[in-house]
């Protein structure tokens, strides 16, 4: 529970203190003495968004600290397993004291066990404490999607809820999927058709490694080949002389006569014979050369259309080495690797049609836990608006009537269902849920948001929170403006529902009505008076002749009469008695 609140330099507030205990709880106090404050300040620390509006004029900022008690609270282990998430040790045995700093500038810092904490981190902590119902979420009640989370609530459908969605994610990760799969077939279309002409323009080609570095040698001989054609027949002559002169010698000729004056020196001379084996082997040799020299003029060739042949080859290969690799080995590996990766395209087993019979399997699966999910809603559903019916006569709404109306909206991308057509989803199902309410029995139904005053939908909230509380574990529970549009008659019944949800909470209310703050355990007035020019808000604990005298001016305001004052014990007297027998009918019960 909240055990302390305390306040410095916030609006009105300059510094105060107020104690809460089990139970209900009531604050009260004149208009404008700074309850709506008091709210802001707990909003404040349980994380909610600050500005420097807050803070009290003159001053350089304000702070807030609220100490809760949980050794007791029924979400103990929830509230420990997230304050251990953000790393933050707590006994739970000890006070947890939550706190928020906010400066002029409008820059706060926020705190728990005093460990600075970002306000994410405050507020998801402080809504396992406290769950705070104002006017604005008065009207949350009015929005469907808050409408749905009440049925859900009720129902005890929010563990099915969660599988739904988590089924959805994968359903639409498998449709994701298998768009992505149509894209990739695309794709590799366009892929395979560039690989087979790539591998139909090499194919053709037949390219062969080296091949160009020959035929750019046979090109410069078929450019030159008169050239080298003068040049080896002059070459020959000089080897082995004139064939057309009988008397012509060529350097053979001459080197064979050499040969034989060497001879003769080596035949007188033996040391001499090493020259003479030269002199023969460089006959030899040159007579190789001339038998070289003659072939070659016989290959040597005069044919212009084999140059262009030659011509129009060397043109396509560089053409390939331009698109496929500077080299023709490169060339001929970009061949090998198309030709790899084209027979993976062409045999790869994508099983469109499996992932396609998957995703309907999904689908159906998904369309009859939506189903299912449905159907424990619309049971609820019947049950809730009874029990609504009840505890909003109960709280002198008359006989109204309370019906809660499904809808699905159909969607050709959405879920099938058994014997229906396909119908949209989303992570909260297939349901599109609407209160309707007529506020007196024979008028027709409408929306809630088209007929509820403000006045009725307090009433409406406060009896469905008190028809949930048994399902809620948020420990604490604040009420404020539970009582608009509330007269005295009803705020009897107010003040028994609020003292109900005792049973499993701690209950703040702020209220202007006694007789709801006649059924209080503990009451604190907020009390404004002048100091200078300077108007100052405390907070006071009123018990004894004190509350009743809250009560009393709470009744017919001030000065307090014998008559305002007998009023209020009465009232005070009739509340306590109807606890003490509630507390014996739920023992009885028990």
């Amino acid at each position: 529970m909240l055990v302390e609140l305390a306040i410095h330099n916030l609006a009105v507030i300059r510094e105060t203190r107020m104690a809460f205990g089990p139970g209900l709880n009531a604050l009260t106090g004149e208009t404008g003495a700074g309850k709506s404050m008091v709210i802001d300040a707990l909003s404040a620390v349980l994380g909610a968004r600050t500005s420097a509006e807050i803070v009290r004029t003159g001053a350089n900022g304000a702070w807030v600290e609220a100490v809760f008690d949980i050794s007791r609270a029924a979400a103990r282990e929830r509230i420990l397993a997230a304050l251990a998430e953000a790393g933050i040790e707590q006994d739970p045995d000890e006070p947890l004291i939550l706190s928020r700093d906010i400066n002029v500038a409008g820059r706060s810092t926020a705190r728990i066990a005093n460990r600075t904490v970002t306000a994410g981190v405050l507020a998801r902590i402080g809504e396992l404490l406290v769950d705070i119902h104002g006017q604005s979420d008065h009207l949350s009640l009015l929005r469907p999607s808050v409408q749905l989370d009440l049925i859900d609530h009720f129902a005890g459908t929010e563990a099915m809820r969660e599988e739904l969605a988590s089924a959805l994610d994968e359903w639409n990760r498998l449709r994701t999927r298998i768009h992505d799969f149509d894209e990739e077939q695309r794709r590799a279309a366009q892929r395979i058709d560039l690989l087979r002409f790539q591998s139909e323009e090499l194919a053709a080609a037949n390219v062969q490694l080296g091949e160009d570095e020959a035929l750019q040698q046979e090109r410069a001989r078929l450019a030159n080949a008169e050239r080298l054609l003068h040049a080896a027949a002059d070459a020959q002559t000089a080897l082995a002389g004139d064939p057309t002169a009988p008397d012509s010698a060529g350097a053979i000729d001459l080197l064979r006569a050499a040969g034989r004056l060497i001879g003769d020196i080596a035949a007188v001379d033996s040391s001499f014979e090493p020259v003479l084996t030269r002199t023969n082997d460089a006959v030899f040799a040159l007579e190789d050369v001339a038998a070289e020299v003659r072939d070659y003029a016989e290959k040597v060739e005069l044919d212009p259309r084999r140059l262009e042949t030659v011509e129009e080859r060397l043109d396509l290969l560089r053409r390939l080495k331009r698109k496929y690799g500077p080299t023709l080995a490169e060339v001929l590996a970009y061949a090998d690797e198309g030709g790899t990766e084209l027979a993976q395209l062409e045999s790869a087993e994508h099983d469109i049609d499996a992932l396609r019979a998957e995703e309907e399997e999904r689908r159906l699966r998904l369309g009859e836990a939506a189903a299912e999910l449905s159907a424990a809603r619309r049971a609820a559903a019947q049950q809730l608006a009874r029990e609504v019916e009840r505890s909003i006569h109960e709280l002198n709404m008359g006989h109204a009537v309370f019906e809660v109306r499904f809808d699905t909206q159909l969607d050709d991308e959405g879920v099938s269902l058994l014997g229906s057509e396909r119908v949209a989803i989303d992570h909260t199902g297939i349901d599109r849920v609407v209160f309707y309410l007529a506020t007196n029995r024979g008028e027709e139904l409408r929306p809630l948001a088209r007929i509820a005053s403000g006045g009725e939908t307090a009433r409406l909230m406060l009896a469905l929170k008190s028809i949930l509380s048994t399902a809620d574990e948020t420990p604490v529970l604040v009420f404020d403006e539970v009582d608009v549009g509330v007269g005295g008659r009803s705020g009897q019944v107010v003040g028994e529902k609020l003292w109900d949800l005792t049973a499993r909470h701690q209950a703040i209310v702020i209220s202007h009505l006694p007789q709801i703050a006649a059924f209080a355990d503990h009451h604190v007035t907020l009390i404004k008076e002048e100091e200078g020019d300077r108007t100052v808000t405390t907070a006071r604990e009123v018990a004894g002749d004190a509350r009743v005298d809250e009560v009393a001016a709470m009744l017919d305001g001030l000065p307090i009469t014998p008559q305002s004052r007998a009023s209020a014990v009465a009232l005070l007297e009739r509340a306590a008695s109807w606890k003490v027998a509630r507390r014996r009918g739920a023992t009885e019960v028990g």
